[in-house]
């Protein structure tokens, strides 16, 4: 009998839904204190998860939840480059 491979679960810190890890996008902060998106998924320092849909990102904003999940002020330019991304995929 195969064993069945456990997916990974994180939750979005915009609507607070369970999903597989692999269908968020993951900011992180580094150990040098800048706030990034981290598109391997790989990289070291605090994680937030947040899913590629604006509604989410604002959402996420608005109630502060990615500041405090990051621990830090998050900057109007990592905001920007969210949006655009966001917006390219839709």
């Amino acid at each position: 009998m195969a064993k069945v491979k456990k997916i990974p679960q994180r939750m979005c810190v915009g609507c607070q839904e369970m999903k597989p890890k692999k269908q968020l996008i993951r900011i992180v902060r580094t150990p040098d204190d800048l706030v990034e998106i981290d598109p391997t998924g790989k990289k070291s320092g605090r994680g937030a998860y947040i899913c590629p849909d604006l509604v989410c990102l604002n959402k996420a904003l608005q109630g502060k939840r990615l500041d405090k999940a990051l621990q830090r002020k998050i900057s109007q330019e990592l905001i920007a480059d969210l949006r655009k991304g966001l917006a390219r995929n839709e």
